[in-house]
């Protein structure tokens, strides 16, 4: 039996992550992350993280080194059968910070200096109330204790305040074929169980995302029954089977 689940987040805060370095101009692309979801949704520092792990390379408390462990944090989450889909937008604003700061080097490196250069640069930050949505696929119930999500997360640089609504979607079914998925999807976790045969790239660190995917392979579908009652926009929802968290 798969658990899936509709999930909506609404930013609280404006949230700012560096998509792309344009110059002077650091851009947050509307999209987040499935990397990032796992750590927003303390799936890395749960129950579901083991204990050996964390105390062996986990930085809860203190980070000596700045390198990411994505292979050591979220292999576990395969073990759990809990994978998380990227983020995408359903309605936004960007906004447009500037932030300025002075040469100070006769600070840092006890240096005379007779100059104070100021430099600046820009943040192109997703506005508060701007949602998005994302799906969780889990072997297990997520929306009761020990494991129930949590109802605000934060993301991005600023550790930006977000809601977060759950939805459980009825029992999919099975298909196999060729089906399009709309919805963003990591590459390195769905080309080894599918044959991705188009999509459209969201270049984004550490994987650039794709959307709009054509794909031969099985995909979980909402047709429904007679007597239930299914959104349209349900109907039309392709879901990868098999996907789970790989690494280069």
């Amino acid at each position: 039996m798969v658990f899936i689940y509709h999930c909506q987040l609404e930013l609280h805060d404006s949230l700012y992550f560096a998509t792309r370095e344009i110059g002077r101009l650091y851009e947050t692309e509307p999209v987040i992350h499935n990397y990032a979801l796992c750590y927003a949704l303390n799936f890395v520092d749960s129950e579901v993280y083991s204990t050996t792990v964390a105390e062996e390379y986990g930085y809860r408390y203190f980070c000596s080194e700045q390198v990411p462990l994505y292979d050591t944090h979220l292999t576990p989450l395969n073990q759990q059968g809990i994978y998380v889909t990227p983020a995408r937008v359903i309605n936004y604003t960007s906004i447009l910070n500037t932030w300025k700061y002075a040469n100070n080097n006769y600070h840092v490196e006890m240096e005379k200096t007779q100059k104070n250069i100021p430099s600046f640069g820009r943040t192109k930050e997703i506005a508060a109330e701007s949602k998005f949505e994302f799906f969780i696929i889990s072997k297990q119930s997520l929306t009761e204790k020990p494991k129930k999500l949590p109802k605000w997360i934060r993301l991005g640089k600023w550790m930006s305040k977000a809601e977060l609504t759950v939805e459980e979607l009825p029992s999919p079914k099975t298909a196999e074929g060729v089906f399009t998925c709309t919805h963003p999807l990591n590459p390195l976790d769905v080309m080894f169980t599918n044959q991705v045969m188009s999509y459209d790239v969201v270049n984004m660190p550490p994987v650039s995302l794709i959307q709009n995917v054509q794909m031969r392979g099985s995909y979980y579908k909402f047709d429904g029954t007679k007597n239930e009652k299914i959104p349209n926009w349900l109907k039309h929802l392709n879901i990868p089977v098999h996907m789970e968290y790989r690494f280069q």
